[in-house]
């Protein structure tokens, strides 16, 4: 029962923070099952690259049917993000637990603060302007940082991907979260693909809590985020893991870890 309480509270987070605002699944799911369940670090990321993949795509299929998405942008960076998914998945695995853990349970509240501190409020009128051709480019650059982050540690890929599109190429925020979760949707796969094939598969019963979990509040989120404010969409999200990432320090600190 603890297991499967755990495991609802983090899809519930990462099923917000995907659906409004194209966050990786790992950011709260990583650290809660380290913390939590004391799942081995690499096995943790694995279950939440997992749970980003139906997350992610019932979400962009929300974003796409409402025209919240750039697909052809969006392929140039996935294949740049693909190619070193692969990359951070594998010298994941060199890494201590800890040094993973650590890192995830700080990701999740500093991105919390930041949505709520710097909201991004850019336009669809302002996205319009600018070179393609550099904005391609850029794209793949870009791509090539937030793969390798991903696949390393799974928490920031999603945030990464939505801070270059919104701040480097200028993307009104909702279609930017749209082709961040159409991306995240291959990303994850990959991820989670190359974390099962090197680490072998996680513990059933949470993979699956977690998988539904999200699932579930990654669509009732992607459907109220298509009618909501830009400013809303920042606060929400940011609030969720404001307090999820505090919770979480707080339970590290109590237990000496």
């Amino acid at each position: 029962m603890f297991q499967f309480i755990i495991c609802f509270i983090a899809g519930l987070g990462a099923g917000l923070g995907t659906g409004f605002a194209g966050m990786s699944a790992a950011a709260v799911i990583s650290p809660m099952l380290i913390t939590f369940l004391e799942l081995p670090a690499y096995d943790a990321v694995g279950i939440a690259l997992a749970s980003d993949v139906l997350a992610s795509a019932v979400s962009a299929y929300t974003y796409g049917k409402n025209r919240n998405l750039d697909i052809r942008n969006g392929l140039v960076m996935m294949a740049a993000v693909l190619a070193f998914t692969l990359v951070g998945s594998w010298t994941a695995s060199l890494v201590p637990n800890t040094a993973m853990g650590s890192f995830s349970v700080f990701m999740t509240l500093l991105l919390g603060i930041k949505f709520i501190v710097r909201p991004v409020m850019t336009t669809k009128e302002a996205m319009s302007g600018g070179d393609m051709r550099s904005r391609l480019i850029r794209s793949a650059a870009g791509g090539i940082v937030v793969g390798f982050i991903c696949g390393f540690i799974g928490a920031g890929g999603g945030m990464m991907m939505l801070l270059l599109l919104t701040g480097l190429l200028g993307y009104e925020l909702k279609t930017a979260v749209g082709t961040s979760v159409f991306i995240m949707t291959f990303t994850a796969l990959t991820g989670a693909a190359s974390h099962f094939a090197i680490g072998g598969m996680p513990d059933a019963r949470c993979l699956l809590f977690c998988v539904a979990s999200t699932l579930l509040w990654a669509r009732i989120a992607a459907r109220f985020a298509n009618k909501a404010g830009a400013a809303t969409l920042n606060r929400a999200v940011g609030g969720v893991l404001v307090v999820l990432g505090a919770a979480i320090l707080l339970v590290k600190l109590f237990r000496g870890a």
